[in-house]
């Protein structure tokens, strides 16, 4: 039988999702679990590897198994194993030919900036953070010259493994929580796939054409550039958030993870 998961994490005290000799990471601590609660070893796949210190409010995950248990079984009996800061949220049988990965339709990230005179400190390490005001229509502005489909080397990590840099970012939505000095931005992505730091990277540039260090029409010449070196300097991964992959509603998920569901699928992060 093979079974989807829908995992939500707090990604501050983990070394990103993939496997790692040390174990303290959010794939090491879930197969640790779900081995524990079926007594034989199980191997998970993900739909997005996500880095250290990034959150996911809906990581999905599949794996097989011959252990016949009930869906809500699966979830209880897996969070008994697990820490308190990781948390299987529903699961669901789907058909063998279901991957997490390679089904998905889409995947989508949200980034959480607090713009403050004074760093975070009761929500650190869950919310980048901005000392300075943000313009945000300047932001909005440079973030359309993004969409759609291109090469995204510029934003590209030099260690991804991805085969080709050309994605479909499909939207961008920059929205302002607040009107005094001390306010929430809420950055939402939309693409086929990313790259490494794909994120983290066009968040750097945006946050500089919103402090007004470069005007919005830069963010075209980076894109255009194609080269790492021009862009600006990858920011924090605090405030990154996986809301997760969406899916054709043919394979039975949760509606939260199917693309027909058409509202928000995640609760509001801090």
């Amino acid at each position: 039988m093979r079974l989807a998961l829908g995992i939500r994490y707090n990604g501050q005290g983990y070394q990103g999702w993939q496997s790692q000799l040390s174990g303290q990471t959010v794939q090491d601590k879930l197969e640790a679990a779900l081995t524990r609660f079926a007594a034989q070893p199980i191997s998970t796949l993900c739909a997005g590897r996500t880095d250290a210190g990034v959150h996911a409010l809906m990581q999905v995950v599949h794996f097989d198994t011959a252990i016949h248990r009930t869906p809500f079984s699966w979830v209880r009996g897996t969070n008994r194993f697990l820490p308190a800061d990781i948390a299987v949220q529903w699961a669901q049988p789907v058909p063998d030919q279901f991957h997490c990965r390679a089904s998905a339709l889409t995947r989508r990230y949200l980034y959480v900036l607090s713009q403050s005179p004074v760093r975070p400190s009761l929500d650190a390490g869950r919310v980048g953070w901005s000392m300075r005001a943000l313009d945000g229509n300047a932001m909005r502005e440079a973030a359309t010259m993004l969409l759609g489909q291109h090469d995204f080397s510029s934003f590209r990590a030099s260690a991804c493994q991805a085969r080709s840099p050309i994605k479909d970012l499909r939207r961008i939505t920059v929205t302002r929580h607040g009107e005094t000095e001390r306010c929430r931005w809420h950055f939402e992505f939309e693409a086929d796939a990313f790259l490494h730091h794909m994120i983290r990277n066009i968040m750097g540039c945006l946050v500089r054409i919103g402090h007004g260090d470069e005007r919005p029409e830069w963010m075209r010449k980076v894109l255009e550039a194609r080269s790492r070196k021009v862009a600006a300097p990858t920011f924090s991964a605090d405030g990154l958030y996986f809301l997760g992959p969406l899916y054709d509603a043919g394979w039975g998920l949760p509606p939260q993870a199917t693309l027909q569901a058409g509202g928000v699928a995640y609760d509001d992060p801090p």
